[in-house]
């Protein structure tokens, strides 16, 4: 069966803020909440995009793929069944479920992670440059899964040339550098959700790969995909980032979420055009 990957916040799910409706509010499109953080609504997606991810359920193992950690994802509950594996860590957790619905992080795939990471900068080590190279720019400093960092700043009262230095200094070390709105990502280079997704694809038997993703942190996970899409929206509309097997929605906020899904379900639908990159 076609395993298709999708991100999750602003190509999936979207914040109020991230919806971008364009319609009249009598004319909106009615929302389906799927995030609950302390206490208040945070996520959604259309109904319509919830109608079509489940029909793609039906003919696909549909993975949701993110850089939020298993805490963070735990409060997502997307409509139709649990999912059989998910993403997380950016790649560093693979979550399986054990036969009773709860996912729960892989321990094979976590030695696996832990091991090829050994070869870069241990996380203390840019934890502490990213403190030193500090300012009132930097708003918090945060850690995730013991994985990797990043830092939220002000982007406005960034330093001209601070990230590109960041990204030098990280690069001798085998670490990635990203900024994506409000936050600067720092992540080893072996931490990726392109190894992750090829480890479900081989678990379930080899098949078409399709991926869906919005951010800098996606762009391996397009490139490893036998067919893939973004909105026209997010970090790597920025960029420009284009591929020959790769589709770009019309649309963009939750009409972007709506599109995409529905393309997938029509890749997973023919097979023969997801291998082949036929977009």
């Amino acid at each position: 069966m076609t395993v298709v990957c999708l991100d999750l916040d602003r190509t999936t799910i979207y914040s109020a803020a991230a919806l971008d409706l364009r319609e009249p509010d009598h004319e909106a499109p009615r929302l389906l909440c799927v995030e609950i953080y302390k206490g208040a609504p945070l996520s959604f997606l259309t109904e319509a995009a919830a109608a079509t991810l489940r029909d793609l359920q039906d003919v696909a193992t549909v993975v949701p793929t993110t850089t939020r950690t298993p805490a963070q994802l735990a409060r997502v509950h997307l409509p139709g069944p649990p999912p059989r594996f998910a993403i997380a860590s950016n790649g560093g957790h693979l979550l399986v479920d054990g036969g009773d619905g709860v996912l729960r992080a892989d321990p094979e795939w976590d030695l696996a992670v832990r091991i090829r990471l050994a070869t870069c900068a241990p996380l203390a080590e840019v934890q502490a440059h990213l403190r030193a190279r500090g300012g009132p720019f930097m708003l918090a400093l945060r850690e995730a899964s013991e994985l990797f960092a990043y830092a939220v700043v002000d982007r406005a009262a960034l330093p001209d040339g601070w990230v590109d230095d960041l990204a030098a200094w990280c690069d001798q070390r085998g670490w990635t550098v990203s900024l994506q709105g409000r936050k600067v990502y720092a992540v080893p280079a072996g931490l990726t959700k392109s190894a992750a997704a090829a480890e479900v694809v081989a678990r379930c038997g080899g098949g078409p790969l399709l991926a869906a993703g919005d951010s800098l942190l996606d762009a391996d996970l397009l490139d490893a995909a036998d067919a893939a899409i973004r909105p026209a929206h997010g970090e790597l509309a920025q960029t420009g980032f284009t591929r020959p097997h790769l589709a770009v929605t019309a649309a963009t906020g939750a009409a972007a979420g709506e599109e995409l899904l529905g393309r997938l379900y029509e890749w997973a639908t023919d097979p023969a055009m997801s291998v082949s990159g036929s977009l």
